[in-house]
């Protein structure tokens, strides 16, 4: 039996072209596959039934994401931004030289920057949290030249 290999990540949102100009012109992702699905075997596997959803997969660095557009049925109401200690995905995250450069370029492309959540961490480097459209948490963690990373995603 070959070994798993992670493929991409789920992310459903509200507004297909919104959430494509956003990861694609704000984050940098490149689009890289382009479906649409209406059958008994995809409406099984999402556990949707009558589904029609289109699927558009972005990629950035290796890392592979999945949006998901319903077009039946149409999405849920997004409920309020999602707090961190809730169990399931909380956040994506970057590693950028700039973090303001960055979290401009997510404002202007319809994201927004939870300024009460930007920090400098004691060797100088700094954290951001910001929203995409859809309310899902972007973290940008912004490195000092002089320091290099201790692992990956450490944040200090």
């Amino acid at each position: 039996m070959a070994d798993p290999r992670l493929t991409h990540i789920g992310l459903c949102v509200t507004d297909l072209d919104r959430s494509l100009r956003f990861w694609c012109d704000g984050v940098g992702f490149a689009v890289v596959g382009h479906l649409t699905a209406a059958d008994a075997q995809t409406a099984q596997l999402l556990d949707v039934p009558d589904v029609e959803v289109e699927l558009i997969y972005l990629e950035r660095d290796g890392v592979r994401i999945e949006l998901l557009g319903y077009l039946t049925p149409p999405p849920e109401p997004a409920e309020p931004v999602r707090p961190m200690t809730r169990p399931g995905f909380t956040h994506l995250s970057f590693r950028v030289d700039d973090a303001q450069a960055m979290a401009d370029a997510i404002v202007a492309h319809g994201g927004r920057h939870l300024t009460e959540a930007t920090v400098t961490f004691r060797h100088g480097n700094r954290g951001m949290m910001l929203l995409d459209p859809d309310d899902n948490r972007i973290e940008l963690i912004e490195r000092v030249p002089s320091q290099p990373s201790k692992t990956p995603g450490d944040a200090e």
